[in-house]
């Protein structure tokens, strides 16, 4: 230590030099993983940095420094926990909105039915049901006959007329 260093400075200084390597052994030893335990020693300095606290006092520096590594090791697993539950809730939310339409998907929907309703607006009234009830609800002809009291042959019929004014509607 230099004499010109500040006393906070210096007592980080000399904590940092007489206790780092004990500390990070410790860590080594704890978390069973070098690169871990290298990055937890640093966070512990950082945090003892930050903090300012005193540490020319200590009477037992590798109580403290444990204690604050210690700390640092269960905000991590703390937050590793938190970020896990996130990702796990990412990953059913993506799940669960898979095969759902985006809003520019429904946006062109909507606009594509506004068309047909207007479209439609020109045939009869049983016409204009036979269509939705076969292209929008999924009826076959055999049901929509039997819902408008009409035969096989006149719901085909129906069909396309309101198929042929479609296309008609749409070329002009």
């Amino acid at each position: 230590m230099s004499s010109g260093e500040p006393p906070f400075q210096a007592a980080i200084s000399d904590l940092y030099c007489e206790h780092h390597g004990w500390l990070l052994g410790w860590l080594r030893r704890k978390l069973g993983c070098a690169q871990n335990a290298a990055d937890v020693a640093q966070d512990t300095f950082a945090r003892i940095l930050n903090a300012r606290e005193s540490v020319a006092s200590l009477r037992e520096p590798r109580a403290f420094l444990s204690t604050t590594a210690r700390r640092l090791i269960i905000d991590q697993a703390r937050r590793k926990k938190i970020e896990n539950a996130y990702l796990s809730q990412l990953a059913l939310t993506a799940e669960a909105l898979e095969g759902h339409q985006s809003a520019e998907d429904i946006i062109a929907t909507l606009e594509a039915l506004e068309q047909i309703a207007f479209i439609l607006e020109g045939l009869p009234e049983k016409t204009r049901q036979a269509f939705v009830l076969y292209y929008l609800d999924g009826l076959n002809q055999a049901d929509i006959g039997r819902q408008l009291g009409l035969s096989d042959r006149t719901v085909r019929k129906y069909l396309i007329q309101a198929l042929l004014h479609c296309s008609h509607s749409m070329n002009t």
